[in-house]
């Protein structure tokens, strides 16, 4: 067995021996509205923070399937787990894009913990301070996602100038890296599902940092050749997304059919398991969930294999971003139905589905899997738009 697939197999393994755990833990993450950092230090210590990360510069360097397969497999025990593990890990995607000074500040714990958004929902302005160049940085970023665990924070930013007009022909800087105690997190993650993730809104009002922690473009970069920069940046920061509700469904299938031998509807002296429209449910499901899933994981398949050798092309990003937004339509779909098929017994917290449905349709409301995703593949199939720079 190969390097990269003996630490495929073992952060997997890995994933896959956490899932009683976070299932036994879903209601404490709940309450708490955020990973428990004792669990947030556990996956850091896996290397589940820095799965993308070339190994050259501290990573696993592991593929986007095998991410998305760990992604899925947390999914299936807690969702904010596997979101928090998704934003954290492709929040070391810039890693490549760091001077090198600060990359080595960030890798002194190689357990580091990262947080961030990729929007660019701030500003930075030039202006040195004591003979050091920097940035002086506002902005507010929502959807913070692990941001409470995390050692370093980042925020997409864009360059502005003395009078706040973004400034034209500088070198391009996308994002930010913050201490935590340099921005405020605020306390307003208080929302129907995903509540575990941690997603506070965060602000920096005239934070200045070294111009040391600002990242260029990983396209640009010295280590711009790694296949993982060459893989299309949008589709790895969108298919965690569609990885985290097949997995979700898939337990709420696993759910139905164990619970279904137990229950007997109110009324009936049959368990619910021997009623055929719960036989033609549960068939349907798997068929369309395993459809999805064939289709999700062959468009990363092949993207993938031509990021070997060359960036990926517009056919490539098509078929991975709409595979994904199929691959989250149709787990919605799935938990929906499936929630509906255990009546009553769906509500209560000792049940799965409860809180599937609830993550999952939090999780559909991210930007990287909605309906203008769909909309300019779309333009791309009627050749409306070559390049697609969205996809």
């Amino acid at each position: 067995m190969s390097t990269a697939n003996t630490i495929a197999s073992s952060v997997l393994d890995a994933a896959e021996s956490l899932r009683p755990e976070l299932s036994e833990r879903r209601r404490e993450i709940d309450e708490l509205r955020q990973l428990p950092q004792d669990l947030a230090d556990r996956l850091a210590a896996l290397g589940f923070y820095r799965l993308v990360v070339p190994e050259s510069l501290g990573g696993l360097g592991i593929s986007p399937t095998t991410f998305c397969q760990l992604c899925e497999t947390l999914a299936k025990a807690n969702g904010s787990t596997a979101w928090c593990i998704f934003i954290g890990a492709t929040s070391q995607y810039l890693f490549g894009a760091l001077p090198q000074t600060q990359l080595q500040r960030m890798l002194e714990n190689p357990n580091v913990i990262t947080s961030g958004v990729f929007a660019d929902s701030g500003t930075a302005l030039f202006e040195e301070r004591d003979g050091q160049a920097g940035y002086l940085i506002n902005g507010h970023w929502r959807w913070g996602s692990g941001c409470r665990n995390a050692e370093w924070i980042s925020g997409g930013i864009h360059e502005v100038g003395a009078q706040g007009e973004a400034v034209v022909g500088a070198p391009l800087l996308t994002r930010v890296f913050f201490r935590p105690e340099e921005i405020e997190i605020a306390d307003n993650w208080h929302v129907s599902g995903m509540r575990g993730s941690g997603s506070s809104d965060y602000v920096a009002k005239n934070v200045w940092v070294p111009s040391e922690r600002m990242a260029g473009n990983v396209e640009d970069g010295d280590h711009a050749s790694e296949p993982i920069y060459q893989f299309p940046k949008f589709a790895l920061l969108g298919i965690p997304i569609g990885a985290i509700c097949l997995g979700m469904a898939r337990a709420c299938i696993d759910e139905v059919i164990g619970a279904a031998k137990e229950k007997t509807p109110q009324g009936s002296r049959r368990p619910l398991s021997s009623r055929p429209s719960v036989h033609i449910a549960v068939a349907e499901a798997d068929a369309a969930l395993s459809a999805a899933r064939a289709y999700f994981y062959q468009s990363i398949d092949a993207g993938w294999a031509a990021a070997q050798t060359a960036p990926g092309s517009l056919e490539d990003r098509r078929n991975m971003r709409t595979a994904n937004v199929h691959a989250v339509n149709t787990a919605i779909e799935v938990i929906d139905r499936m929630y509906r098929l255990m009546g009553g017994t769906s509500v209560y917290e000792t049940s799965c589905l409860q809180q599937h449905f609830r993550d999952v349709h939090v999780a559909a409301a991210h930007m990287m899997v909605g309906e203008p995703v769909m909309e300019l593949a779309g333009r791309v199939m009627l050749g409306l738009d070559d390049q697609a720079l969205g996809l």
